[in-house]
């Protein structure tokens, strides 16, 4: 087999780096005349933005630089390529690019190979961003490694990954001996001392503190005891703060008076003279601050080295140090420390029988024996690779979807309407009120009753329409925004809001559940009906369009309103055969924001009036849009960040927007019930999909927590402020694949039931 390996690498001093290097070599080790060039590629993470930062050696064969997108789609087409038959990728947060290494996500989705991942953090209070992302990274791997049990319970019970996706390998070790004569028991700061020891990249967060605290104590008892730290400050500490907290350690010790106590080895060891350092230690300390640490190579390498361990009682010590084979103090407990140091400085058998069970089972977990693990592991994802996820990404199944739910929606909402804004998941009143969210609301509402049967939606319903009688100008025109103290910001709204006001006031009257609704809906929707010959502006007429449509369904012989809406469609048309062009298949010159409306608007209209012309360029537009904004079975629409522009063809990939995704899901549908083209179901469940995660990171928007959805993706992950646009765009989505779904079934059972007939 060939492996590609992707994490951070040496020359780069990091401690995936290590266990990377160290994890190729154990499964090189397997192989029987095989040397590492053969087996193994390197895809190397890369923190700045030279591809030169190191001299990596020959088996790197590519480099990401960590903020950079293209080279992660780059390497991916390499991997793709190339003669590799699995990959292992190494996950931590902190190495890949974007809000909490979001990157990772579209870089693996791009990956046609089956893939290992190991997952060094595993955290148990996740952010959103973080949970969806080790969510996701599980879904795309075949299998999910972590080094401690308490990994898996978390992975199961907070992420949600099949437990049979979770395979629990311990961390290797160097499978190396300690000398007979070692050479580090001479060192002139060593010799003839008892030594504690701590090693690796020294940041604030590994709490030597601690331990230097300690040494009075133990000193007290134990005058010839030394503390040694060895290793390089962390590069990302030495860039931000230099050398500040190793020189804050050595104050400390000057004031304690133990400085002549306190030993720095400021240098970075392979592992032959590492196993000297640990063999040659009396006791071997962990003082780490946090108990959320579900991974540490230091204390591995120390118990596989058959030290004797004192450590804080983080996850993976109180694992690994389980069965006498260390001790445990409390976090920041110096007092502690001391006492159990002192202890076994004194008490010779102990501290043997400390560093004998350590050693014991550290040769469980030398590494030769780990890397015939992970060849096993990859050789069943080889002739056996998941893709239940790139299947089930492209079957319509209602299963996937979340359970539909309100809550949310009427967090949003007070006594006035809906509030436009909100904070994370917090409404945001200082934004107040607007007719737009308010239509769209009232169209949601009346969905969730008709297709859910929901009775919390239909008790909304009114103070939705309250807003929007409210809002409505004596000429039939309607403001657009109100403050939270009930105070009109504007005089009168503009063509986009007055047409989502139509839309919603034609749906009303198409599918209220009462007279009296309708009534309430035709009142006002006659009162507007002046207004539609002022519209100029494209998109209010395509939402007008739909709302006239919606009407007409329900009073098919009003030639006023039938003729309305023939004059409005005549505009569109005429809009676009003005602007189409052999490359040009669109209404404007540009395409900036909510564009499937076009086409959707188009598509109502052709409904109602049968005429095959407008059928035609809905259909081209709709083909045009779909060639520009679908991309490997994943929708991409445009851009908010730029826009597409006929005379500078550059797609903006983000920031995308819920509306657009909602607009191609009401599209799609609508494009359904005109043709009949079943594959029209398809692509309207795969933009729904978008939310979900099925998007170009691989993140949902949708928060199965607070039940509403983002405001949008951005080149570095999610908006995480959840208002009433984004919120409301995702439930109508839903409940518009809900009722096709409905459709869909009532077709098979009618064509069923002709079959039988002609039988």
């Amino acid at each position: 087999m060939k492996i590609a390996y992707i994490s951070t690498y040496p020359p780069r001093e990091c401690g995936l780096a290590t266990f990377n290097q160290n994890l190729i070599k154990a499964i090189c080790s397997n192989f029987d005349d095989k040397n590492l060039l053969e087996t193994s590629v390197v895809i190397a993470m890369n923190n700045a933005d030279d591809k030169n930062e190191y001299q990596y050696p020959e088996e790197v064969k590519f480099v990401i630089r960590q903020q950079v997108q293209e080279d992660y789609t780059e390497a991916a087409a390499f991997i793709n390529s190339s003669d590799v038959d699995a990959c292992i990728v190494q996950h931590e947060f902190g190495i890949y690019g974007g809000e909490d290494g979001l990157f990772v996500l579209p870089f693996l989705n791009q990956i046609e190979k089956p893939i290992i991942s190991i997952l060094h953090t595993v955290l148990n209070s996740p952010t959103f961003l973080q949970k969806a992302i080790i969510k996701e990274v599980a879904k795309k791997s075949a299998k999910v490694i972590v080094m401690g049990s308490k990994a898996v319970g978390f992975l199961t019970d907070i992420y949600q990954v099949p437990e049979q996706k979770i395979q629990l390998v311990m961390h290797g070790v160097p499978d190396l001996e300690a000398p007979i004569v070692n050479p580090i028991k001479d060192l002139p700061q060593l010799k003839d001392k008892k030594v504690l020891l701590t090693f690796g990249l020294i940041s604030r967060n590994k709490g030597l503190e601690t331990v230097v605290k300690a040494l009075p104590a133990i000193v007290k008892q134990n005058p010839n005891a030394v503390y040694v730290i060895l290793g390089n400050t962390h590069p990302g500490v030495v860039k931000n703060s230099g050398e500040e907290y190793r020189e804050y350690l050595k104050t400390l010790a000057e004031e304690l008076n133990v400085s002549q106590h306190l030993v720095f080895m400021n240098k970075f060891v392979e592992e032959e003279e590492l196993i000297n350092y640990l063999s040659a230690a009396d006791v071997y300390i962990t003082p780490y601050f946090n108990e959320a640490q579900i991974t540490s190579g230091t204390l591995s390498y120390a118990v596989g080295a058959g030290a004797a361990v004192v450590s804080t009682p983080y996850w993976h010590a109180q694992e690994l140090l389980d069965k006498n084979r260390g001790r445990l103090f409390n976090f920041k407990d110096h007092d502690g420390l001391a006492n159990i140091v002192n202890q076994l400085l004194v008490d010779p058998e102990m501290l043997s029988t400390l560093k004998k069970n350590a050693y014991t089972f550290g040769l469980s977990t030398r590494w030769p024996k780990i890397g015939k693990t992970y060849i096993s592991l990859i050789e069943k994802a080889v002739k056996h690779p998941d893709y239940s996820d790139k299947i089930l990404s492209q079957i319509i199944d209602p299963g996937l979807m979340p359970e539909f739910n309100i809550d949310y929606v009427k967090r949003l909402t007070d006594d006035t309407g809906i509030f436009q804004h909100a904070k994370f998941g917090i409404p945001n009143r200082k934004e107040g009120y607007c007719v737009d969210d308010n239509s769209r609301a009232i169209i949601m509402a009346l969905m969730a009753y008709k297709e859910k049967n929901n009775v919390e939606a239909l008790d909304l319903l009114p103070i939705y329409l309250s807003f929007t009688h409210d809002m409505q100008l004596e000429d039939g025109n309607f403001r657009n925004f109100m403050s939270f103290n009930r105070q009109y910001l504007d005089e009168e709204g503009t063509d986009d809001s007055f047409g989502r006001t139509i839309w919603a006031l034609g749906y009303l009257i198409h599918s209220a559940p009462n007279r009296s609704y309708i009534e309430f809906g035709r009142e006002l929707f006659f009162k507007a009906v002046p207004h539609f010959k002022k519209l100029t502006h494209l998109r209010g007429i395509c939402n007008t369009i739909t709302g006239l449509s919606y009407y007409l369904q329900s009073h098919p012989y009003d030639e006023m309103i039938l003729n309305e809406l023939k004059s409005l469609t005549d505009k569109l048309v005429s809009a676009y055969q003005t602007t189409r062009g052999d490359d040009w298949h669109w209404f404007e010159d540009k395409m900036t924001y909510d564009n499937a409306i076009f086409p959707l608007a188009l598509f109502h209209s052709a409904e109602i009036t049968g005429n095959e012309e407008v059928k035609e360029i809905a259909n081209e537009s709709l083909q045009y849009l779909e060639k520009l904004t679908f991309n490997l079975n994943l929708f991409n629409p445009v851009g908010n960040d730029g826009w597409y522009n006929r005379d500078n063809r550059v797609m903006p990939l983000y920031d995308q927007q819920a509306i657009e995704i909602m607009a191609m899901v009401l599209m799609y549908h609508q494009a359904f019930i005109v043709t009949k083209d079943t594959s029209y179901m398809k692509k309207m469940f795969t933009s729904y999909l978008w939310f979900l995660g099925e998007n170009s990171l691989r993140i949902p928007l949708y928060d199965a927590e607070t039940k509403g959805c983002a405001d949008g993706l951005h080149r570095g992950g999610v908006n995480r402020n959840q208002g009433a646009e984004s919120t409301l765009a995702y439930l109508i989505s839903h409940l518009t694949v809900v009722k096709a779904f409905k459709y869909d079934q009532l077709l098979s059972g009618v064509k069923e039931q002709k079959s039988l007939v002609f039988k």
